[in-house]
């Protein structure tokens, strides 16, 4: 399939940050070049907030910023991701929302860029890429060259639960704190999507981050950062079939306590990241 059989749909991607150039840059850089720099809409959190400087032609709005606990400031953040979502699809095919450290990728297997599989699937309201939080191996794995490519120094991922997110939307629905979930809404989880998630690529950065945000922030990152990179420095790496396994387990589980999110059975499973996803360039 190439773009000459298949009439591409308008695609909109959302984020909100604050302090977070490295992030943002690779964001701009990855979703720009999928679905068009005109297409990324961005608030930046902070009327001090450096625009990043391959910001292009993307929409890209100051707020003032407001000091907030994790909690309320969660809150806050997905209520205005919701409000510039419902504006966007009354113009836009599709949405998708996340944080910019989170990159939709489409599995280089298919030969279509996130675009073109995008326009081709069949989308009810919502769908799902299969979250893969990618963590440093302390024990091969050195600290991270900000100059190359992420995939490029990291090969394993801890298959998330937490990131199998409804991030692709087609109709005016709310998405949850942390776009986790769709209020009231089930999810699909597609085969060749994956949501791949980078708040633990590095242990250093980890920390330096956490310690810029404060206590409240320092106290969450350093305890998400660990779990994650503990699970992918002592967990065994399994084969590309647990991918497969994680789906379908997600596609049927659910934690009672949020029926609306995927669940895992309580096996928590790391696996080493196919070698051809470093065809997507991040």
């Amino acid at each position: 399939m190439n773009t000459k059989t298949t009439k591409l749909k308008k695609i909109a991607a959302i984020t909100m940050a604050r302090n977070d150039n490295f992030f943002l840059t690779r964001w701009i850089k990855y979703y720009g070049n999928e679905i068009g720099y005109e297409n990324l809409y961005i608030y930046l959190d902070g009327t001090d907030q450096e625009i990043p400087k391959n910001a292009g032609a993307t929409h890209i709005t100051k707020l003032p910023h407001t000091d907030m606990s994790r909690t309320i400031g969660d809150k806050y953040r997905i209520g205005l991701m919701n409000d510039l979502s419902r504006e966007l699809l009354k113009k836009y095919d599709i949405v998708i929302g996340c944080d910019c450290d989170e990159f939709l990728i489409v599995d280089p297997k298919t030969n279509q860029t996130l675009a073109e599989y995008l326009s081709k699937i069949k989308i009810k309201n919502t769908v799902s890429g299969l979250g893969l939080d990618i963590g440093q191996n302390m024990n091969t794995e050195h600290e991270l060259d900000i100059n190359a490519p992420l995939l490029e120094q990291r090969e394993y991922a801890l298959l998330s639960t937490r990131y199998t997110k409804p991030v692709v939307k087609k109709v005016p629905l709310d998405w949850g704190r942390g776009f986790h979930s769709i209020n009231g809404h089930n999810f699909h989880i597609d085969k060749n999507l994956y949501l791949l998630h980078f708040g633990a690529v590095d242990m250093k950065m980890l920390e330096r981050k956490a310690t810029a945000r404060g206590a409240d922030w320092l106290n969450h990152l350093h305890r998400r950062g660990n779990g994650t990179i503990t699970a992918v420095s002592t967990l065994p790496a399994r084969k590309e079939k647990w991918l497969k396994i994680a789906r379908i387990i997600q596609t049927y589980a659910r934690p009672i306590y949020a029926l609306d999110k995927p669940g895992m059975l309580g096996m928590k499973r790391v696996a080493k990241i196919p070698s051809r996803f470093k065809k997507s360039g991040i």
